[in-house]
């Protein structure tokens, strides 16, 4: 897909983040390195997929065990991020401990920001037009006084002011209409995102898993990434990850 693919290209950042996985059994799997763990007859399987614009998307598959259905919600996974030393980090004041995004909500403020963006058009269409009438009036009545005192200087002044103020138009429609397409795009892929790829709230039967993304925040001076899932027990089921940046792009 042409559009996506520029889209990707367009968000591609300078530092490139890779998560690795560093506890439970690590086995590659179709060019991943995967990882897993339980407790309480549950197993959460995960690897690392890629940047996902703020985000850090890890494929995660949740596998009920139990006698007893599991009420999924992507929020419960947490994100302790960690030092070199797997020391908690500080990060200014903020919690280093992140909630996984919430589908549902993101997908709402994606909404959000598609009708915004959709306004914020329809408004420059009409400034475009107000300053298109304004000009046009101009134009004319300066045209008609130029005529009557056949001034070839003014006329031409007057000729090149007006042009200017008509090609000034003629790019702020193009740049309004730029902008809105690129941000469309952006809005759009975000929409499928949270619709498409996101692991959502669901009820796992026993003996069934669901599998979809888990979206965190980025926070890219951690070296570690603790990533953490309850149990009904209230045991937690914990993975770590090492974060390493560079600026070449993970193959």
């Amino acid at each position: 897909m042409p559009v996506l693919a520029g889209l990707l290209n367009s968000c591609a950042p300078t530092q490139y983040v890779q998560l690795h996985p560093v506890s439970g059994p690590v086995a590659p799997i179709n060019g991943r390195l995967v990882t897993k763990a339980s407790a309480d007859s549950v197993e959460v399987i995960a690897s690392y997929e890629r940047e996902d614009m703020e985000f850090l998307a890890l494929d995660i598959e949740v596998k009920n065990r139990t006698t007893s259905p599991i009420d999924l919600n992507p929020v419960d996974f947490q994100a302790e991020w960690l030092t070199e030393n797997r020391e908690t980090l500080n990060l200014a004041g903020k919690s280093s401990i992140r909630e996984a995004a919430d589908p549902e909500y993101e997908s709402g403020r994606t909404a959000f920001k598609i009708k915004k963006e959709e306004r914020r058009l329809r408004t420059a269409k009409i400034l475009n037009t107000v300053l298109l009438v304004a000009v046009v009036a101009s134009d004319i009545t300066s045209s008609s006084s130029q005529r009557t005192n056949r001034d070839f200087g003014s006329w031409a002044s007057n000729r090149i002011g007006h042009d200017a103020g008509y090609s000034l138009i003629q790019a702020k429609r193009v740049i309004d209409r730029g902008v809105f397409d690129d941000r469309m795009q952006r809005y759009q892929f975000e929409e499928y995102r949270w619709r498409q790829l996101a692991l959502k709230r669901s009820i796992v039967q026993p003996g069934e898993s669901v599998r979809g993304f888990v979206y965190l925040q980025k926070v890219n001076e951690a070296a570690f990434l603790n990533l953490s899932y309850p149990t009904g027990s209230g045991t937690s089921i914990s993975l770590l990850f090492e974060q390493t940046i560079s600026k070449t792009k993970p193959r």
